[in-house]
């Protein structure tokens, strides 16, 4: 059977990776590509890397264009996803990679984005623990996804094992991410240009700002944390086009071995395909993702400090956002998890 599919935002990042993976998959169609601005021009204006979809054209996103496919994935800004999904009830699928139906308190919505709260839908992380449990079970025969934030995820796979297994405290949880400039999509910015990024590193929604805090605590309180989850993070723009380097701390436990410990990690992960955590002594690096649907894990255990440090290196595009959506898409629709998936990442 091939599902045919309809793409928002296809002229974005987010949007091109979702076409560059969904091209290869065996059992789609891509049939529609939608944008705002750019609605009438040639895709491979804007994705002249896509050569195999160079026959098609940007439309117009509304939901009359939107409508009639069996899988609908909106790669919008955050807060514009909402005026279509009530429209899309005819589509057996939808995936949203914004933000709209992340978050289930809507008291975190009118903190960190504002304006129209929208339900909050399965969350496309398989391999997260949730309630003893992996995701994915909850995401077999789902018909309304939201893709995670690129940042959240990783630092949530970081950590939810610990949290899980008891092994760390969230109360006074840590992390540092370098980021590349290309998660804050392809709209003019100042700060994201060239000039600005090359030779520098540079700070930003620093002091509990950022976005992906509540989503972050949500997860690790849906791996079993209890009290308070307390979140210090800062994100760093380096010069990079695509990746996360996420080094996330936590509190050692009382009483935890550092058996137990790396026990925790290896019981959530051993036998995933999509996080892998890496050999005692080794850490990952960005260079090692790119392109892959693939989270690294490099696990440390700080007994100077009585903290654990998880380093982890994703693709933003691909398995923080777009490897993600297809890897639940194809759970969800009951076809092999990695299909028009890949580990192996592109080098050098």
């Amino acid at each position: 059977m091939s599902y045919s599919v309809a793409v928002s935002g296809a002229s974005g990042y987010a949007g091109g990776e979702l076409l560059r993976l969904l091209a290869a998959h065996p059992d789609v169609e891509i049939r529609t590509v939608t944008a705002h601005s750019n609605a009438g021009q040639p895709l491979i204006q804007h994705q002249p890397h896509l050569r195999s979809l160079a026959h098609l054209t940007l439309q117009d996103t509304t939901p009359e264009n939107l409508a009639g496919h069996d899988i609908v994935f909106l790669a919008l800004p955050h807060g514009q996803s909402g005026q279509y999904t009530d429209a899309l009830g005819d589509a057996a699928l939808v995936i949203d990679c914004g933000a709209d139906h992340r978050l289930t308190d809507e008291r975190d919505w009118d903190a960190f984005y504002g304006g129209e709260f929208h339900e909050p839908w399965t969350y496309g992380v398989p391999e997260l623990v949730v309630g003893g449990a992996k995701q994915r079970e909850r995401l077999a025969g789902a018909t309304r996804i939201a893709a995670p934030g690129c940042n959240a995820s990783t630092v949530s796979l970081s950590l939810a094992p610990g949290v899980a297994a008891g092994v760390v405290d969230a109360s006074d949880i840590v992390t540092v991410l370098a980021v590349g400039p290309s998660g804050a999509g392809k709209s003019l910015k100042t700060h994201l240009l060239g000039a600005e990024l090359l030779g520098t590193a540079n700070p930003y929604a620093v002091g509990g700002t950022h976005r992906h805090i509540p989503e972050i605590v949500q997860a690790l309180r849906g791996a079993g944390a209890t009290g308070d989850v307390r979140v210090s993070f800062t994100p760093v723009l380096v010069p990079m086009a695509r990746g996360i380097l996420a080094t996330s701390t936590a509190p050692i436990a009382e009483g935890v071995t550092d058996t137990q410990i790396r026990d925790a990690w290896e019981q959530a992960y051993g036998d995933e395909t999509f996080v892998q955590l890496l050999p005692e002594g080794q850490l990952p690096r960005t260079a090692d993702v790119t392109g892959a649907n693939t989270a690294l894990l490099g696990l440390v255990i700080d007994r100077a400090a009585n903290r654990v440090v998880v380093v982890a290196a994703v693709d933003n595009l691909a398995k923080g956002t777009a490897g993600a959506a297809i890897q639940s898409m194809n759970i969800a629709l009951g076809l092999p998890e990695g299909r028009a998936l890949t580990v192996n990442g592109v080098a050098p």
